[in-house]
């Protein structure tokens, strides 16, 4: 009995042949698919995150806290008043009683008003530019998650694809036992694989599930039965960039650079503020004084109403020790560094993003020039070889776990790639990233 009529047997009685010869596992659920999900793109999974992620909205208080310091910047001292009343506690005598009220303000001078609201003015601006650099980082962080899920499902096919091949060589190889064409070893072997490759399919479903999970902790909702199922591929992430094009880029569009720089404008207005507060502030008053009439046989008085006016001048001691000048000078001092430290940190950033980039796109070519297309050859080279009874099983083995190797390389490689995009554009400020 020749190879050939072998092998067109087993196509006959894999097609005939009832379940009850095939493996065991040949007759279980690959993987779970009866959990609920629902279908999302990357546009609405973006806008949920705008609208509903908790950080972000917690981000965004700082504006709004901002703002209302401004109108409480804007106020006005408080006037005061008083009133006393006295009584001189001679009733025998007649000495009388009388009263007093008085009602005083003090008179900010220097400009402390001004200096007040341009500072919480500046701050307003500075939490308006820290809002965005977080938002910047949040859909960065995002479309990392979205994209990591995608990537688990191309790598959770994969382990199907080399189960379901490895499961339909078993079954050959159970009905070649069956007919003597190979021995009981080789039979077992193949189905033995067949199972540890399942369990691969289940480590591959479990790591492909957490990653949908994990796409509610950005959009603000409790995990529930249905999972998002995301949509897209990796096709949409090839861009020809100038890297000093994109360093100008970062440096008028980052977030953070704009808030140090604000933070520069927030120092120098602080400084305008200690020098504001050293300047003395003027107290008026005024105020009305009733004495009752005095009868008493010594020295009658009549009632007497007065009326008066004062100024306070405090003496200003401690403009001597200028602590709060200093520290507000050293503090701008410290937000010039700090704008400076994160303009070399930036275009450090964008250059290495660009280079990681320029080098995953080479690698992705090189996938796409052959390389999956050379080890599915040789896979099924190796099977037909096989069950041909010219080749061993170790030789098929090691040719699926190879072609496996390359497929999850690539899909590796290509969610390098996507990434390494996502990388390049946070660091530059700029987002076009859509699929």
């Amino acid at each position: 009995m020749n190879n050939k009529f072998i092998a067109q047997l087993i196509m006959i009685l894999l097609l005939s042949a009832p379940l009850n010869i095939r493996p065991f596992f040949a007759q279980k659920a690959i993987f779970d698919t009866s959990f609920a999900k629902r279908a999302i793109t990357y546009q609405e999974f973006l806008s949920l995150i705008g609208k509903n992620n908790y950080g972000y909205a917690a981000e965004k208080f700082n504006v709004n806290i901002a703002e209302a310091n401004i109108l409480a910047a804007g106020i006005f001292p408080d006037p005061e008043f008083s009133f006393g009343w006295f009584d001189n506690g001679q009733r025998r005598m007649n000495m009388g009683y009388g009263f007093g009220a008085e009602l005083g303000w003090t008179l900010e001078l220097g400009g402390k008003r001004k200096a007040r609201i341009d500072l919480a003015k500046s701050e307003h601006e500075l939490m308006k530019f820290l809002l965005q650099d977080y938002f910047r980082n949040l859909r960065a962080d995002a479309t990392l998650s979205y994209l990591q899920a995608l990537q688990n499902k191309l790598l959770l096919d994969v382990q199907i694809n080399s189960y379901q091949t490895m499961s339909r060589l078993a079954q050959s190889d159970s009905i070649r036992f069956r007919i003597g064409a190979i021995t009981e070893i080789d039979a077992r072997q193949s189905k033995l694989e067949a199972g540890t490759m399942l369990n691969d399919v289940f480590q591959a479903e479990a790591a492909w599930k957490m990653a949908l999970a994990n796409l509610f902790s950005f959009i603000g909702q409790k995990q529930s039965d249905t999972l998002m199922l995301p949509q897209g591929n990796f096709n949409a992430f090839d861009r020809n960039f100038n890297l000093s094009d994109f360093i100008i880029a970062a440096q008028n569009n980052r977030a953070d650079l704009l808030a140090a720089l604000q933070s520069k404008k927030v120092s120098e207005n602080l400084i305008k503020l200690a020098k504001a507060n050293r300047m003395i502030d003027i107290g008026i008053s005024s105020g009305v004084n009733y004495a009752s009439y005095t009868r008493n046989v010594v020295a009658p008085t009549p009632s007497f109403t007065s009326i008066g006016i004062g100024v306070t001048v405090p003496l200003k001691f401690s403009n001597n020790r200028p602590g709060e000048l200093k520290a507000s000078y050293y503090a701008n001092l410290q937000a010039e560094a700090q704008y400076r430290q994160i303009e070399v940190q930036i275009q450090n950033e964008v250059t290495q993003a660009y280079f990681n980039y320029v080098a995953l796109k080479k690698q992705v070519q090189q996938f796409e020039t052959g390389l999956l297309t050379d080890a599915k050859a040789v896979l099924d080279g190796k099977i037909y070889s096989y069950q041909r009874g010219e080749t061993s099983l170790l030789e098929v083995l090691n040719a699926q776990r190879t072609y496996n190797e390359v497929q999850q390389s690539y899909y590796q490689t290509l969610y390098n790639y996507a990434a390494a995009l996502v990388e390049l554009e946070r660091a530059a400020g700029v987002w076009d990233i859509d699929f």
